[in-house]
């Protein structure tokens, strides 16, 4: 059985001390690919310098809404400067977060409407963030919809309601540690959800999996996940990695 990390910031330096263990914790665990969103400049070497240490660690361009602040213009003209460059998996981590500070949240939005523009010129998937703001990024999206624009909200934490309007945008819903939590909510849920719209993550190094909630999370981790959203559907583990794994490779077209 094969899983697909697709959300893992594993160049973080949170791993520094252990990543090719972690690496070889997450193969052993099924893990197929991870899949990792970029931030801003500064984890950008760090990000690519991993990609080359491994085939299976996959790279993608973009700006973080939680480094959007004065003088963001720079640094998405950094991500525009990448993105001509090369491929990339997908134009991301961008969107929108309310959940610290919301001084930027003009520009943020800003930025956002920007790179989805760039997502669409370069035929990628967006990587959607929505933290405390989900329902005025899914408006954004439907306002930016067209049959360019694709993608996935990732660490999706919302309602039944908020996930039917994100499926019929056509995207997909990442599901990640969330699900395990007792309080998390989705898993209320997720079972009148089918399968075919859902992808896995971590979020490593955050959001850890229940019962490893509170310690560094890492992409072995999504086997957590795996389990029991299989429980949650009624499925095999088997059914379930495999329909995430043919999700994963159709959102990122690989």
């Amino acid at each position: 059985m094969t899983l697909i990390e697709t959300h893992a910031h594993i160049y973080s330096d949170k791993f520094a001390d252990d990543i090719q263990e972690t690496l070889e914790r997450a193969w052993e665990a099924g893990v197929g690919k991870i899949y990792m969103p970029n931030i801003d400049h500064t984890s950008i070497d760090g990000m690519l310098e991993l990609e080359l240490r491994s085939d299976n660690c996959i790279a993608m361009m973009g700006l973080h809404p939680c480094s959007v602040g004065k003088g963001f213009e720079k640094e998405l003209y950094i991500v525009e400067e990448w993105l001509t460059k090369r491929e990339w998996a997908a134009v991301g981590e961008i969107g929108t977060d309310l959940y610290w500070d919301k001084t930027f949240w003009e520009q943020q939005k800003e930025a956002f409407k920007i790179q989805c523009q760039w997502a669409k010129k370069y035929d990628r998937p967006v990587v959607i963030h929505c933290r405390e703001s989900i329902d005025e990024t899914i408006e954004m999206v439907a306002e930016l919809k067209d049959e360019k624009l694709r993608g996935v909200f990732h660490c999706f934490s919302g309602n039944l309601e908020q996930a039917n309007r994100i499926i019929e945008l056509g995207f997909y819903l990442g599901i990640g540690g969330v699900v395990t939590f007792k309080h998390g909510g989705i898993d209320k849920f997720l079972n009148e959800i089918d399968l075919k719209h859902l992808v896995l993550e971590t979020d490593s190094p955050y959001l850890a999996p229940t019962p490893n909630r509170g310690k560094r999370n890492e992409p072995a981790f999504i086997q957590l996940v795996a389990e029991k959203l299989a429980t949650i559907k009624k499925v095999s583990i088997e059914e379930l990695g495999k329909t995430t794994t043919q999700n994963a490779m159709q959102l990122f077209k690989q």
